[in-house]
């Protein structure tokens, strides 16, 4: 702690060796500085509130049916985008001070200069924003601020339609490409269906083994009823014959059992056919059973004889058998041709049953790639139309609104610069110079101020020292420059005093 005191003290002894240089030097700055403090222009601060609101009551009734902007976004974009320098050129063109400008250098420096006193403030929050700017003139700065004001509300708008116009362009071509797509696919659809008509799934959703089984069951049906017609026609002829075959047929005289049995093996016959090929053992079996009752039948009515009635054919219950036979010959020959029919239908099938599964995989692909073309073509017409109302809603004023709190008027009074706050800086800079230089001064011309530098210095033990004999004229010389010395501090804060109290005094221009 005495260290530092003694360093204090030797730094204050250095300073009051020179402190005419520092009274010169705090003089000198003042002088400097002062003048032109009082000589800076007025500046003039313009500015205007503003309250965005986005709470708008299209939103809730629009959810749903197009994208809704994010006004929160937009807003602070357009703040944060405020003070460009496209926007600080265009409000120079707006206020006319581009003419001013008499090369592209002063230009530049003119819209630095103007980005420099724009001050946009506020808050998200509260959504009320403050466009504030400090002009020369108070006209200038109102219009500046207009313009700025200008700018921040056509920010909002300007644009959204246009880029809602590129996007519904952007989509009406994508829906005439798949126009083309949905075309061509269903060219190609109606092709193949033209081509593989009879081997395509019915539209109520039978595929090829559904008919296959329906045209096996019709046939199975239409022998049946054939077997079923055949022993009724037998039997008419069986009663006309009494106990043998009428003309040119035997099989009255067989064992109706036996015909039954003949039936039953047919029929599953047509069954099994249904389900296996001609090679399968249970076709074949079934084959050789008929096979053998066939033959067993033709034995039978080769033993038996027909009886002999010269008179039988003159009853009249005879004749009506005989009608009735003629009918049932004639159901018999219509089932035949109807089981030659389906006969012809299931062979058709199953021949055309190796190509069935190529045919519906090919059929399957063409309905996955046309369905996938029109839900693709439905979406792009849902999104045009959102996409123009979503930019009809961009443009619309009510969905974001701007309510002016303060509008921008040309301020009366100047708000700077602050001569006061200035003037004093000025002085504290004196003060500091005048000191810093009377320590250069004593750093630069050095001297020794105690016994106890000159021996750090030297290294000599110091004996004693002389202290000065002042006459009485130094003395007297000595208290006039001590005089002199504080007449001038004193005199160097009453001109500071008597600038504060002008500062204060002088009116506003």
């Amino acid at each position: 702690m005495a260290e530092i005191t003694v360093t204090i003290l030797t730094f204050l002894k250095a300073i009051g060796k020179y402190r005419w240089y520092a009274v010169a030097i705090a003089w000198v700055v003042c002088l400097i500085g002062w003048p032109v403090v009082l000589k800076l222009p007025n500046q003039y601060e313009a500015s205007a509130r503003v309250y965005v609101d986005t709470q708008s009551i299209l939103k809730p009734l629009l959810s749903g049916m197009t994208t809704l902007p994010n006004l929160d976004q937009q807003v602070m974009f357009m703040r944060r985008t405020l003070i460009s320098r496209p926007n600080a050129e265009r409000v120079m063109r707006m206020v006319d001070l581009d003419v001013k400008a008499r090369d592209a250098k002063e230009h530049t420096a003119m819209v630095d200069g103007l980005m420099a006193q724009i001050k946009m403030a506020g808050t998200e929050r509260d959504d009320i924003y403050t466009i504030s700017y400090t002009a020369p003139n108070p006209k200038l700065g109102k219009d500046v601020v207009q313009s700025l004001l200008t700018i921040f509300v056509e920010g909002s708008f300007g644009g959204k339609k246009q880029d809602s116009e590129k996007a519904v362009q952007f989509i009406d071509d994508q829906i005439k490409n798949y126009e083309e797509k949905l075309a061509t696919a269903e060219n190609s659809l109606k092709e193949f269906k033209i081509k593989n008509i009879g081997m395509l799934p019915k539209e109520g959703g039978a595929d090829f083994g559904s008919r296959m089984i329906s045209a096996g069951e019709a046939l199975s049906q239409a022998r049946l009823e054939l077997t079923e017609a055949e022993q009724a026609r037998d039997a008419i002829r069986h009663k006309i014959s009494g106990d043998g075959p009428a003309d040119g047929d035997e099989s009255g005289l067989v064992d109706p059992a036996l015909n039954e049995r003949i039936a039953t093996v047919n029929k599953n016959l047509d069954a099994l056919r249904l389900q296996y090929t001609e090679a399968h053992p249970d076709v074949a079996a079934n084959q050789r059973l008929l096979e053998q009752l066939l033959a067993r039948k033709k034995e039978e009515s080769k033993n038996k004889k027909r009886p002999i009635d010269p008179g039988a054919g003159y009853s009249p219950m005879l004749q009506q058998l005989n009608v009735s036979l003629s009918e049932a010959e004639a159901h018999v020959a219509s089932l035949k041709a109807r089981v030659t029919e389906y006969s012809a239908r299931l062979e058709r099938l199953r021949a055309q049953s190796a190509e069935v599964p190529e045919v519906e995989a090919q059929l399957a692909q063409l309905n996955r790639d046309y369905e996938v073309n029109r839900v693709n073509y439905q979406k792009l017409v849902e999104r045009r139309e959102s996409a123009k109302l979503s930019g009809d809603l961009s443009s619309a004023t009510d969905i974001l609104t701007f309510r002016v709190i303060d509008p921008p008027t040309a301020p009366s009074t100047p708000s700077g610069p602050n001569r006061l706050r200035l003037f004093s800086l000025v002085f504290g800079a004196g003060l500091g110079a005048g000191l810093a230089g009377a320590l250069l001064m004593s750093q630069l011309r050095p001297t020794f101020l105690s016994q106890t530098a000159l021996h750090k210095a030297t290294g000599i033990p110091i004996l004693g020292s002389v202290g000065m004999n002042w006459t009485a004229e130094q003395k007297v010389r000595r208290k006039r420059r001590l005089a002199a010395l504080a007449a001038s501090i004193l005199a160097l804060v009453g001109a500071y005093g008597a600038g504060i109290a002008f500062i204060i005094a002088r009116p506003p221009v």
